[in-house]
């Protein structure tokens, strides 16, 4: 079969050999290496320079925080997405908004902190945590005044604050690349998606509000979220955090690839605020149920005991203090369910009603606020100068390894958006316009541009599902053992060696996910590799090989970072060393 062959569609009789175990993986291969038909001329494609003093990258919660923050307190300010603001990542499913308001709150802020903290199994940041209390209500005051609680989209919304100051945005930029000049931060460097045009962007520091991560898994809206600004800290030596945790939500049976099927009555709703209501949810117990008793199960988190709900033995362990279901406590602002993810008002949410439920929906995203660059002080600065991160970007750990808080997620964004924005203005005010090489800037758009020059090469849609098929399955990322994750850890670095090296590209579209795909590969391996180093069971991490918690030897978050020759480093960062 000649090259040319392999980019023509295959017949029945070879696609139905396709569906056969070992010859269906060899002509899958087949299929996915083909010659590169490019459809623009690369030597065309032009780059546009810009200046700033504070970049932020991401166009959810944290970003807008940080944008307007980093320009209230006199710097130049740009944001750079690659989405639409208020559109980006997860930002249309967020819905509930966390408030502590000491005037109707009953207990205290160190109460709740402390109450946190043991939900977390002690993996939550006492410092982080307490500034989502502190620091909630001037943010929903805020978000208010600029309409935020009146409309279900959030693009308007967003708007508002970034037009009365005039901040530059860009929107449907894919940032690749973070440039690092004598130590210190010095920009970011990415491409257009809707046309044939290169973006370099030298600042003074960046702030990444790129979120978290997945797989581009089913019947979650996560499928533009790859973990772009972790792995593109981590090259230029940022340490990252958090990546054994795993966010359990799931998908029902019926379309379970619909992400509008399952979550549209969650769209359809506008944001509203809630008070205090630490739980222990959204761990791998209904994970560990269909391991053990086979898939699907009914039910899930937020759901009523269903009559078809197979017991079984063992499992994740929680707490006795938050044993139980988390139950919905009534409306509330804006007439939905406190628990801020959609539901008819008083109900569970939308994919936890009791009925047959499949897990993996937001496979390979960890816990909100757990994983992303590590923190070196409370205003989410890394060990990067210049570099700070806000949001699901930062490994704060705010909530621990486990989600504890409803509405939590998208104030602690808001939170964590405007200190990062602050820090980094001020941080911005003390250094002078960075120097980049124009020898970096020239390797740079070589490396954004290679899948495109790239003659002949493997498909970036046939990696990811390659990887998906590798990574996703249940007895892999949520109920772990070690001989599970060693063999997919080998697939993941054949992955890694020789296909990310040979992804080809057609068009800017295709080009985004050449550099999708190889960030999930990177963000994989992080997840693999951290998740043998932990032998325990603690929170969202479960092991069959290693099922209970230790606290002799695991009070301690697990810090990833690159060596000098390019190897995964790991380390345990004791949870009493965080920042002060």
């Amino acid at each position: 079969m000649s090259a040319e062959d392999d980019t023509t569609a295959p017949t029945r009789r070879e696609f139905l050999a396709m569906t056969g175990v070992t010859a269906g993986i060899a002509s899958l291969g087949m299929q996915a290496w083909a010659q590169n038909a490019v459809e623009i001329d690369v030597d065309a494609i032009t780059n546009t320079d810009h200046a700033t003093d504070v970049l932020v990258i991401g166009g959810g919660m944290a970003g807008l925080f940080a944008a307007v923050k980093a320009h209230d307190a006199g710097a130049a300010t740009m944001i750079v997405s690659k989405g639409r603001l208020g559109s980006s990542g997860l930002t249309p499913f967020g819905k509930g908004f966390f408030v502590f308001d000491p005037d109707t709150e009953s207990g205290t802020i160190d109460e709740f902190v402390e109450k946190v903290s043991r939900s977390a199994l002690g993996t939550s940041n006492p410092v982080y945590t307490r500034q989502l209390a502190e620091h909630s209500l001037d943010r929903a005051a805020e978000l208010r005044n600029w309409g935020y609680f009146d409309q279900t989209l959030a693009n308007r919304p967003f708007m508002t604050p970034i037009e009365e100051r005039d901040i530059p945005l860009l929107e449907r930029v894919h940032v690749t690349h973070l440039i690092k000049e004598d130590g210190r931060i010095a920009g970011a460097a990415g491409f257009r998606l809707d046309a044939e045009e290169t973006v370099t962007i030298r600042a003074k520091s960046v702030i990444l509000c790129t979120g978290a991560g997945g797989f581009k898994p089913n019947g979650f809206p996560l499928g533009d979220l790859t973990h772009d600004g972790t792995i593109m800290a981590y090259e230029i030596g940022a340490k990252v955090t958090g990546k054994e945790w795993n966010d359990g939500h799931s998908t029902r049976t019926v379309n379970p690839a619909a992400c509008y099927d399952n979550w549209g009555d969650m769209f359809e709703r506008i944001p509203s605020t809630n008070g205090v209501e630490v739980h222990h949810d959204l761990g791998v117990d209904i994970n560990y149920q269909a391991y053990m008793s086979g898939n699907p199960v009914a039910g899930g988190p937020g759901s009523a005991p269903s009559d078809d709900t197979v017991e079984v033995e063992g499992g994740p362990y929680v707490p006795e203090e938050f044993q139980g279901r988390m139950q919905p406590a009534g409306d509330g602002e804006g007439g939905g369910p406190r628990s801020g993810e959609g539901g008819a008002p008083g109900g569970p949410p939308p994919g936890f009603a009791a009925s047959s439920n499949v897990g993996g929906a937001s496979a390979g995203m960890a816990i909100h606020k757990s994983e992303g660059l590590v923190p070196f002080d409370d205003r989410c600065a890394s060990n990067i100068a210049g570099l700070y991160a806000a949001g699901d970007a930062l490994g704060s750990h705010m909530a621990g390894g486990i989600y504890t808080q409803v509405g939590s997620s998208l104030a602690g964004s808001a939170v964590q958006g405007a200190i990062a924005g602050e820090a980094a203005a001020e941080y911005a005010d003390t250094v002078e316009t960075p120097v980049i090489r124009d020898e970096r800037l020239g390797e740079i758009t070589d490396e954004i541009l290679a899948p495109l020059r790239r003659e002949a090469g493997y498909g970036p849609a046939w990696v990811t599902q390659t990887l998906q098929g590798i990574i996703i399955p249940n007895f892999v990322l949520y109920i772990k053992k070690g001989t599970m994750m060693q063999a997919a850890l080998a697939y993941v670095e054949e992955l890694r060696d020789h296909h990310a090296p040979m992804l080809r590209a057609a068009n800017m579209h295709e080009l985004r996910l050449a550099h999708e795909t190889r960030n999930m590969i990177l963000s994989a391996e992080m997840k693999l590799r951290a998740s043998l180093m932990r032998t325990e069971s603690r929170c969202s991490h479960y092991r069959l090989d290693y099922p209970e918690v230790d606290d002799e030897n695991w009070r301690a978050w697990i810090n990833i970072y690159q060596g000098t020759d390019g190897a995964m480093q790991l380390e345990k960062q004791p949870f009493d060393t965080g920042p002060t």
